[in-house]
């Protein structure tokens, strides 16, 4: 089961990226292929969430994609529902926008810093004074956010469903119970209404409030009695002379503020926040929150796209499948309505093979293909016209790695390294792109290794893409005739972004080191200008 969001929050003021990605062969995509993936832009393009939870969740599904297809179609069909039934979503969307608003009060209560009864708040996360208003403030945003739910019809799609079970049944917690208050400071802790019934111990009762009229009232009946019945020997105070006397008790007041204050902030307000920090029940309810904001963040990312997108169509196969019509970047095409799409089918052939000149689009249109893979199994829509595809159980994306001088293996050794890991990791329902092989070492052997490498992948079954310049590997797989050639399109010594049927043969350096002013002719000009 996932970490909540309010887990991950436990020792530091709420963030978005709090979520980290889990250990290679453990969860669908590892630190690595996150960073080559370039998932922080994508979490750019698609985050439209209000809420600070709704951006937290999204972050963590992206960190943490679904590898389940029920789960993924549960997803998919909650978006299906909200897109067909326009009173839910409106309220669906007032809600978040509720919980926009209050929700900060709600994260100050369990994690801001007190400053005491004379300190001045500064920064978002502190605290002035002894707490009283952060406290209702923060508690309102939780029974709200119920009500508010409650007031809901409730959605027939079993994911939306289930959301709103979980946050209607926060209303039959602990937490919740004390929330609504009153809640009562006892010898053996702080005490629910319904615990407070099964409880015969003395008890203080909170209310989140410095004035105590009770108390005062207490007080001052104190002052009249000891008045009435001791009128003159010991105290010398008669009743007529009870107004002047109450000049005495300014000071008394004056004290009872901050002794009241500062037992109700340590004594009941830090302890109650503990309680709500902690309680499973209040890091779900947040979640379902979470998610609810998320799926409307899809809904606002489909509508906003410059080019059509679509909900994919999930299949079972026993390796990985995926099959694509006019894909786009999500990134790179998202508000660029002219961005070339690329049609792409990968199933039976299991392995793929792209080759091209520099700059004519390789790396981009690969990273469109795990980036939708990744978004597919989060259950948002994708940039295509229409996409088929499996679930992966992992995504790799592998690019040459500059060596580290501690691991003593020099660049082959360390790129071999992570393909190891790669290869040992995968399955036949894996998606792997690989970004060059066996560099750093010489023609013949990289001939050889990359060769045994592709052929590994190949038999174990996965999905494998691999982007090269090396075309004499690619011509030896063609007679082989094992995997599809593919090629990057120019057309008048210029990039079409298409991707065709074929291998490259040229890598276009020389058109490269024109266009960055470092050709020969730029040297030669360098050089004698020197002189």
């Amino acid at each position: 089961m996932k970490e909540t969001i309010l887990q991950g929050w436990q020792s530091a003021w709420p963030t978005v990226k709090s979520s980290k990605p889990l250990a290679t062969g453990v969860g669908v995509i590892d630190e690595s292929a996150l960073n080559t993936i370039e998932v922080d832009k994508v979490f750019d393009a698609v985050n439209y969430a209000s809420t600070t939870i709704g951006q937290a969740v999204l972050y963590r599904s992206l960190i943490q994609p679904l590898d389940d297809i029920d789960e993924i179609k549960a997803k998919q069909e909650a978006l299906k529902e909200l897109r067909n039934n326009s009173a839910l979503k409106d309220k669906l969307e007032h809600i978040i926008e509720s919980a926009t608003r209050h929700e900060k009060s709600f994260y100050l209560l369990l994690f801001g810093e007190f400053l005491g009864s004379l300190g001045t708040a500064r920064e978002e996360h502190e605290i002035e004074g002894y707490g009283y208003s952060q406290y209702k403030r923060g508690i309102r945003f939780m029974l709200d956010l119920v009500a508010d739910i409650q007031d809901t019809d409730t959605p027939q799609s079993l994911y939306l469903k289930a959301l709103f079970e979980k946050i209607k049944a926060f209303a039959e917690t602990r937490a919740y119970s004390l929330m609504e208050g009153p809640a009562y400071i006892s010898e053996s802790g702080i005490l629910s209404k319904q615990e407070r019934k099964d409880s015969f111990s003395p008890a203080i009762i909170f209310r989140p409030r410095l004035f105590k009229p009770l108390l005062i009232a207490l007080l001052f009946g104190f002052v009249w009695a000891i008045a009435h019945f001791f009128p003159t020997d010991m105290f010398n105070v008669s009743i007529e002379a009870i107004p002047t006397a109450t000049i005495f008790f300014v000071p008394l007041l004056l004290a009872y503020y901050p002794v009241i204050g500062s037992f109700d902030r340590d004594s009941c307000i830090i302890p109650l926040r503990n309680v709500y920090k902690n309680a499973p029940e209040v890091a779900e309810t947040l979640d379902a929150l979470g998610q609810l904001d998320e799926l409307l963040s899809f809904l606002k990312f489909a509508d906003s796209f410059a080019s059509p997108v679509v909900l994919p169509d999930l299949i079972e196969s026993n390796h990985h499948r995926i099959n694509l019509v006019d894909a786009k970047n999500p990134v790179l095409g998202k508000d660029n309505p002219d961005y070339v799409g690329n049609d792409f089918l990968l199933e039976d052939d299991k392995l793929v093979l792209v080759t091209g000149p520099n700059s004519g689009g390789k790396t981009a249109f690969c990273k469109t293909i795990a980036q939708l893979q990744l978004l597919a199994q989060i259950g948002s829509y994708v940039p295509a016209q229409a996409a088929t595809l499996t679930v992966a159980d992992r995504i790799f994306y592998q690019v040459s790695e500059v060596s580290h001088l501690s691991d003593g293996e020099g660049r082959f050794g360390t790129e071999l390294k992570r393909t190891k890991d790669i290869f040992l990791a995968t399955t036949p329902k894996s998606l792997v792109v690989l970004d060059e092989l066996s560099e750093g070492t010489t023609f013949e052997e990289k001939m050889e290794s990359s060769s045994n490498v592709l052929n590994g992948f190949y038999r174990k079954g996965n999905s494998t893409i691999l982007i090269t310049h090396n075309h004499q590997l690619v011509d030896e797989f063609v007679r082989q005739r094992v995997g599809l050639p593919r090629q990057v399109e120019f057309a008048n010594d210029a990039p079409t972004y298409k991707l065709i049927p074929g291998v490259s043969r040229v890598s276009h350096a020389d058109r490269v080191a024109k266009k960055i002013g470092f050709s020969k002719e730029d040297i030669d000009n360098y050089l004698a200008d020197a002189q």
